[in-house]
């Protein structure tokens, strides 16, 4: 596959789970990707000489997106890497929180909507200089934006600000020829929902879905570099929901 040969991507939280399947979609479409990770420089390490082993082009990077000045400086450091242009932003990196209302702290609320959503706010911010015509940008929400899935109130309120700020990026960035869009991923078994791992959590998964299997990080990270290819021309403002018919 060679839909995106010529172009450079940036995918956060690229060091596992869908960042991780998002970014070798990516590259095997023939991008040059940048690996973020915040603390797995190992795990992204592993993500980067996959790409290389297959013949693609990736370097590691890494940025503390929960700090207020994080976003600025993983910007910088792209714009050293890339120079004048950049061509997809996959702004996947996120936390989550589980716990019922009683439970969630103040501490937990800043932090999830730091990295979840004041983090891809100001990278895009910080890397409009570098993105032009034909630039697309993916942003990550959820199931939980639109359905109640289990205690994730706060967590579910980050996802529901992306949903939100999808379109209010697609309207003001159309005039430049640059498309965003999210993909919305249900019930993934990944270290952030490790929950999905357990008999229970398997259970309860099938019951919500239409398709009954487990998804897999990759059935994301292809609907990420769909959209990011110009398959996906004519699509911007939108949440793609990528969760195997869950909660109809």
């Amino acid at each position: 596959m060679t839909k995106l040969s010529g172009r450079t991507a940036l995918v956060t939280g690229a060091s596992r789970g869908i960042g991780r399947a998002s970014a070798l979609a990516l590259a095997k479409a023939g991008a040059q990707v940048l690996v973020h990770y915040s603390s797995g420089e190992k795990e992204a390490a592993a993500v980067v000489a996959e790409i290389r082993e297959a013949g693609g082009k990736a370097e590691k990077i890494a940025a503390d997106l929960r700090a207020p000045n994080g976003p600025h400086a993983l910007a910088a450091h792209v714009r050293t890497i890339i120079g004048g242009r950049l061509d997809i932003l996959v702004a996947n990196a996120a936390i989550s929180k589980v716990g019922t209302i009683e439970e969630i702290t103040v501490e937990d609320f800043d932090d999830l909507f730091a990295v979840n959503v004041r983090a891809p706010y100001f990278l895009v911010q910080q890397l409009l200089p570098v993105m032009c015509k034909g630039s697309s940008v993916v942003l990550l929400s959820s199931l939980a934006a639109r359905a109640s899935v289990g205690t994730l109130s706060a967590y579910a309120a980050t996802k529901g600000a992306i949903d939100t700020l999808v379109k209010h990026f697609a309207s003001a960035l159309g005039e430049r020829g640059i498309r965003v869009n999210a993909v919305a991923p249900g019930v993934v078994p990944t270290d952030m929902s490790s929950f999905a791992r357990t008999d229970a959590g398997r259970d309860f998964t099938l019951s919500i879905q239409a398709l009954k299997r487990m998804a897999e990080p990759d059935d994301i990270g292809a609907a990420v570099a769909f959209l990011a290819s110009d398959d996906a021309r004519w699509i911007t403002g939108d949440t793609l929901h990528v969760d195997g018919g869950s909660k109809l």
